[in-house]
């Protein structure tokens, strides 16, 4: 009987961000539970890199051994022992990796679809800079082009994906300590891929895909148990379109939303006819999916004959959270037909989905500059609406004045004429009224002026009746025509004021940048697109200094709308709008204000390029002073020494043999203290000294620190009822150790350096007191800088590393070393470091997980490096 068909096996990932974080050591940690529970589970191929702690996970699991090498060694994973030995779970590390030539499979990821497909569950790890989707972002991060790559689908088809994170700091103190790479690659890695901006970039991509994975399982979910209400787990912006214009106004502030919130997700959707029609805007809406997509959104079309309903099921059915709509191109009259689109989406989406209404040109409300309408300044609805009065008004009057009493006086009827061209100038203005005025005089002539029914006036008074009327209509229409001409023009100067008092407000502090500013000249005047162009003289071509925008680019005058002359080399150019001239005015203020924010910001940038220049000359010419005397010193006295004892013409001594060797010693002693200062505060500038604090008295560590310093120079007197210190031990004793050799260095002979130490509160200070020349004020932050020697004077040793190493060290482990006169003369050191009970205070936290020393050894920066202390002078910082 034949047996039943393996189902396909479950694949797990562990993800990471970059090599280190610890996924081998969780899947490895996942297989021994998995053992532990009974499960039959094989380890097909783990790489543990030299590190302790993951090859003791692999002891215990059966591992199956691998395909022999080329070249001997362990080579690649035995895929075809692995699907004979076929195991419940294999464990099959580095999904990415590529096989070696005449493998069966060129990739790992397809040997561990093999397994799949022979009903083996896998457990496998991949960082995020493998996944193929990610390479050109990845490589423009960090600079390297990965060669190792897995199809994102491999990835995602996963039943489980589980991110192994680790904050930046934390992974490169792993890496400092040894625990990733071995000692000659740390520096380097530390100062390349392993930078703190890397690295943070790297795991908000890893973060971001795992995200997006996650609300796939969310929405697959919501699905099989008909969940409709949304869960705002993730900002969701809906953007409906409609097919106008005003589309990419409102895509273009969905995205700006999205960008206030990591993670936020723009959905532009557009509602067709259930008959299957397209839109009539097809061509406006396929421009707007291309923005939307440029702007990292995506574009939905959903049919259905109801516009609100269908946008909200959509919203919900993407568990949206916010919805953006353009406000109504309605005429007032139409809402008489029901509300608009915007007002029912509001009503019925309910306290989980936020509708925004966004104003746009097409209704009316561009911000920025009144427009001025020339002849229509009253607004289009007005004039209609006083040409209608003006018209139909007072032929209305003159039917109801004849068919309800024609006995109402002359008088009268001309009064009442009147009031309706008053009506028609007070809404319509000057033309309307003109209008109304001739009307109403030609039907008091023919209704009302005898002989009636008829075009002849026969009395003088009537004559005069009716001049006088058309006179009066006349001045009424005028004083609203003058009144609207003075509001209208109160409103522009107001709003060009406003404008022009923020422009100043921007340039006397500064705040704008160039994009900035376009993107408010943009906004005020209401265009697509603008640019700064300038170019080097009359005939050279023209170049972009800025642009903003979404519409064509503006690589020449000519190609906007409108350009605004700055100068005799720079213009300002809009498109998408052709503006008055009356806009002019306050057009040239920005273009003025917009080239001195460039000359701003290129003054700014080559006064930071200066100022990084000067500070590596100056490091350069200190660096270069140190290795011309402070190193070449000891060389000498090493080389004059060795010289001496290879010389086959003399007979040395034992007694002067022994005082060349001890020569050498001490030169290399001098040496080896100069580099090491060297290298902490190489270690100190790239932060990759990461502290191992716990408890200890300041007993056991400051004798130590007393080693490189003749006997009887120095006097302690630390109290046995000090409270004891949060520290790393090995940091606090070459802080110390420097600190003490300068003191002596510069103390009389016959005066010892006092080492004396107190509680403060929740702080234990202790002071290096010395009786030399001191320091002056002016200096006393000057000598804590690197490569700073106060005086320059040229005896002594040090490359005026010594107070600024110390000082360094003293901050890593949330303290601080201050210089203090001392009372009678010289200097005082005085270094707080934290009580034990408050190390929770303490800056730089280590996870236990990164320890490499959970025995408590003392800190050394440099491995192999013996703890021997830079020697340094009171001129050195």
């Amino acid at each position: 009987m034949s047996s039943a068909p393996r189902t396909r096996g479950q694949l797990r990932i562990y993800l990471g961000a970059a090599p280190g974080v610890g996924k081998t050591y969780a899947m490895l940690a996942e297989a021994g539970r998995r053992r532990e529970r009974g499960t039959d589970i094989v380890v097909g191929y783990v790489e543990p890199h030299d590190r302790p702690r993951t090859a003791e996970l692999l002891r215990g699991l059966e591992v199956v051994p691998r395909l022999p090498a080329e070249g001997g060694g362990a080579g690649e994973m035995d895929t075809e022992a692995l699907l004979a030995r076929a195991p419940a779970v294999a464990v099959v590390d580095e999904l990415a990796h590529t096989n070696a030539p005449g493998s069966a499979r060129e990739k790992r990821w397809q040997d561990v679809e093999a397994l799949l497909a022979a009903g083996i569950d896998v457990i496998s790890t991949v960082n995020i800079q493998h996944l193929e989707s990610l390479v050109g972002v990845v490589e423009s991060i960090t600079g390297t082009r990965q060669q190792e790559t897995v199809p994102d689908e491999v990835v995602r088809r996963a039943e489980q994906i589980e991110l192994v994170d680790m904050t930046p700091q934390a992974l490169r103190r792993r890496l400092a300590h040894g625990n990733v790479y071995s000692s000659d690659k740390i520096d380097a890695a530390l100062s390349h891929y392993f930078r703190v901006g890397n690295l943070t970039a790297l795991r908000e991509l890893a973060l971001l895909w795992t995200a997006d994975r996650v609300d796939e399982y969310l929405q697959k979910y919501r699905t099989e148990h008909r969940i409709k209400s949304p869960w705002q787990a993730r900002e969701r912006i809906v953007v409906g379109l409609s097919g106008g214009p005003e589309g990419r106004t409102l895509i273009r502030r969905a995205a700006r939303m999205a960008a206030k919130g990591s993670g936020s997700q723009v959905l532009a959707v557009s509602v067709v006819p259930a008959d299957g029609l397209r839109p009539a805007a097809a061509r406006e809406l396929a421009v707007q999916r291309t923005l939307v997509e440029d702007l990292g959104g995506t574009y939905h079309q959903v049919i259905g004959d109801e516009i609100p309903a269908a946008l909200l099921d959509f919203a919900r059915g993407v568990n949206a959270t916010q919805i953006v709509l353009g406000s109504s191109r309605r005429k007032p009259w139409q809402y008489v037909f029901g509300p608009g689109v915007g007002a029912l989406v509001a009503s019925e989406a309910g306290p989980d989905l936020d509708v925004h209404i966004v104003t746009h040109r097409e209704n009316a409300h561009v911000r920025g500059l009144p427009v001025a309408r020339g002849t229509t300044r009253l607004g289009r609805a007005r004039v209609i609406a006083g040409w209608l009065a003006a018209v139909v008004g007072p032929m209305l009057l003159g039917v109801l004045m004849s068919s309800v009493d024609p006995r109402l006086g002359f008088a009268n009827d001309v009064l009442l004429f009147l009031v309706v061209t008053v009506a028609a100038g007070l809404v319509g203005g000057l033309l309307p009224a003109l209008a109304s005025a001739a009307l109403c005089s030609l039907l008091l002539n023919y209704f009302f002026t005898v002989p009636t029914h008829t075009w002849t006036v026969s009395s003088p008074r009537s004559v005069v009746s009716i001049a006088i009327f058309f006179g009066v209509a006349v001045a009424v229409a005028s004083v609203v025509d003058l009144a609207a001409r003075r509001t209208e023009q109160a409103q522009r100067l107001r709003a060009e004021s406003e404008i022009l008092s923020v422009l100043a407000g921007s340039v006397l502090r500064g705040e704008d940048t160039l994009e900035v500013l376009l993107e408010r000249v943009r906004e005020t005047f209401a265009t697509e697109s603008v640019a700064l162009l300038e170019r080097e003289d009359e005939r050279g071509p023209w170049t972009c200094a800025a642009s903003v925008g979404e519409g064509r680019q503006l690589a020449r005058p000519e190609d906007g709308d409108v350009d605004m002359p700055v100068g005799d080399h720079m213009m300002l150019v809009l498109s998408g709008r052709v503006l008055p001239a009356e806009d002019r005015r306050v057009l040239a203020a920005f273009a003025a204000q917009a080239a001195r924010v460039l000359d701003r910001e290129r003054l700014l940038g080559e006064a930071e390029r200066a100022r990084d220049l000067a500070e590596g000359n100056r490091i350069r010419t200190a660096l270069l002073a140190a290795v011309s005397h402070d190193l070449r010193t000891p060389l000498a006295a090493i080389k004059a020494s060795v010289s001496s004892l290879r010389s086959a013409d003399v007979e040395w001594s034992p007694e002067d043999e022994a005082e060349l060797l001890l020569a050498i010693e001490e030169g290399a002693d001098r040496l080896d203290n100069l580099v090491g200062n060297l290298l902490d505060m190489s270690r100190l500038n790239t932060g990759t000294v990461a502290p191992l604090i716990r408890d200890i008295s300041l007993e056991e560590v400051v004798p130590k620190a007393l080693g490189g310093v003749p006997e009887g120079a120095v006097r302690m007197a630390i109290a046995e009822a000090l409270p004891l210190v949060a520290v790393d031990p090995g940091l606090l004793e070459r802080a110390v150790a420097n600190l003490v050799e300068n003191a002596v260095k510069h103390s009389p002979p016959e005066k010892k350096v006092l080492v004396k130490a107190s509680a403060l509160a929740d702080r234990v200070e202790l002071r290096i007191t010395d009786r030399g020349p001191g320091v002056p004020d002016s200096a006393k932050d000057r000598i804590f800088e690197p490569f700073q020697r106060h005086g320059d004077a040229p005896r002594g040793a040090g490359v005026g590393l010594g107070l600024a190493v110390a000082r360094g060290f003293a901050e890593a482990m949330g303290g601080t070393l201050d210089a203090e006169d001392t009372p009678g003369g010289g200097m005082t050191m005085v270094l707080t470091v934290p009580a034990a009970h408050s190390r929770t205070s303490l800056r730089h936290p280590l996870p236990a997980q990164s320890s490499a020393r959970a025995e408590g050894q003392p800190f050394v920066p440099v491995p192999g490096q013996p703890r021997a202390h830079g020697s340094t002078r009171r001129e050195e910082a």
